[in-house]
């Protein structure tokens, strides 16, 4: 019975298997995290939607087993709030990159979550644009050295916390350590009843670790374990907190 696979199993398409993402590359554990949501929530094949932008993690919509769309770069959200007005039956889930969601799509994020349009959206957000070479992203942090800022990052970095929470929306964060507490967050977002958003901290070896002095993957999880510590009952998530806050 479809209902006793695992998330993986039940919602990626098995062919697609393993992913195209690099090793070490945390991506994969938020796609888990999704489709293990999917399965304890009862989510159904023909009731939901993926929608992604472009970017590496932008990837995911063609991997569901599930009616998907990869838009253009920075349009996934506006695409996902035609499609929740088209039915506001379906489930409709944006997975997408930080810098696809908040830089070339920051207007839109601004918006939708103005308007509160029931979605949810999962950032997998890695500080940095990885898929084209590891330039600066919105939430590369000040100091920070990328491909296009050699001398370090001089930009403050998005407060998404902040814009999420001045329109009274749902807002977590996690990271793809905190494996467990990562599908919690995503799990209340789903059962959210407006839009809800969730800072999935995850991370890049590739273009972004290596020029930072990471060996590999691991080592840049285990600074998710040093860095961050979970509050369970936020009013405002400080920089090193994870958690749900609720409109």
């Amino acid at each position: 019975m479809e209902e006793n696979l695992s998330g993986i199993k039940r919602f990626i398409k098995q062919e697609l298997l393993p992913t195209l993402w690099c090793p070490g590359c945390g991506n994969g554990t938020v796609l888990k995290a999704v489709c293990d949501a999917f399965t304890e929530l009862n989510f159904q094949k023909d009731n939901t939607v993926v929608v992604s932008g472009i970017g590496c993690s932008g990837r995911s919509a063609g991997i569901f087993d599930l009616d998907s769309v990869h838009t253009a770069h920075g349009r996934a959200l506006p695409v996902a709030e035609g499609i929740k007005m088209a039915n506001n039956d379906l489930n409709v889930v944006v997975l997408s990159g930080d810098g696809d969601l908040l830089g070339i799509g920051g207007n839109h994020f601004i918006h939708a979550s103005r308007r509160n349009t029931n979605i949810t959206v999962i950032c997998f957000s890695n500080e940095i644009y990885g898929m084209t070479g590891g330039q600066v992203a919105p939430t590369t942090p000040q100091g920070q050295k990328t491909i296009t800022t050699p001398q370090g990052c001089q930009d403050t970095p998005i407060d998404m916390q902040a814009i999420i929470k001045a329109h009274n929306c749902f807002f977590a964060r996690s990271t793809v350590y905190h494996i467990k507490h990562l599908k919690t967050c995503i799990i209340e977002a789903l059962k959210h009843n407006g839009f809800s958003f969730v800072d999935a901290k995850t991370h890049c070896i590739t273009n972004s670790g290596r020029r930072l002095g990471f060996k590999n993957g691991y080592e840049m999880l285990l600074q998710f374990k040093e860095q961050y510590v979970i509050n369970d009952r936020p009013d405002t998530l400080q920089s090193t907190e994870i958690g749900i806050i609720h409109s």
